[in-house]
């Protein structure tokens, strides 16, 4: 059972590196750009998705694999003040597009990581980020969603199992972190 399970984790990690080449090489240049021109990487997600927003964001605070600058990123799922108050006051709906709207500025990308691509709150977060005139990457599941349809780049996982999803997701998210720390490694 469980060999069957890595070789199926295997098998859509490999077919998502194959047909996401491009869009992930994408990503990369995008965050490269923001990172150079001051801008912050702003992150978001529900559940399993904002503890994988939170780890990458620590990754580029902090660091992943050598000691360089702090790089600029911010988990928009860490403060409970905001996220219970903006829930209580508007609507859970709000929570991320309201951060966006107090924090995001036209040099900054948002990550939007979501294994439907259709969580409201995800969505106007990326909406929110557009009329910021932010970049909005998206990690989701290989269905189509409305984070596709919206996001300047999306890589779409090719699996349907939602801890699957999540598995690569943490993947990429290590994958990404390592390419844009590599200009500021000492």
């Amino acid at each position: 059972m469980i060999s069957e399970d890595a070789e199926n984790l295997n098998i859509a990690l490999k077919k998502t590196l194959d047909l996401e080449k491009d869009n992930l090489e994408k990503m990369i240049s995008i965050g490269l750009e923001c990172l150079s021109s001051g801008g912050k990487i702003l992150a978001c997600g529900n559940g399993g998705s904002a503890s994988q927003a939170q780890h990458f964001a620590a990754e580029l605070v902090v660091r992943l694999k050598k000691n360089r600058k702090a790089l600029p990123s911010i988990a928009l799922t860490t403060d409970t003040s905001i996220l219970t108050a903006c829930s209580n006051d508007y609507s859970f709906d709000k929570i991320f597009s309201r951060q966006i709207e107090a924090l995001a500025n036209e040099k900054d990308i948002l990550l939007c990581l979501s294994t439907s691509g259709n969580s409201a709150n995800v969505v106007q977060a990326a909406l929110a980020a557009k009329e910021k005139g932010c970049k909005t990457v998206s990690f989701t599941g290989k269905k189509e969603s409305e984070l596709e349809k919206i996001s300047d780049v999306t890589i779409k996982v090719q699996a349907e199992e939602t801890s699957r999803i999540q598995e690569i997701h943490l993947f990429l998210i290590h994958f990404l972190a390592g390419e844009l720390e590599k200009p500021y490694n000492e």
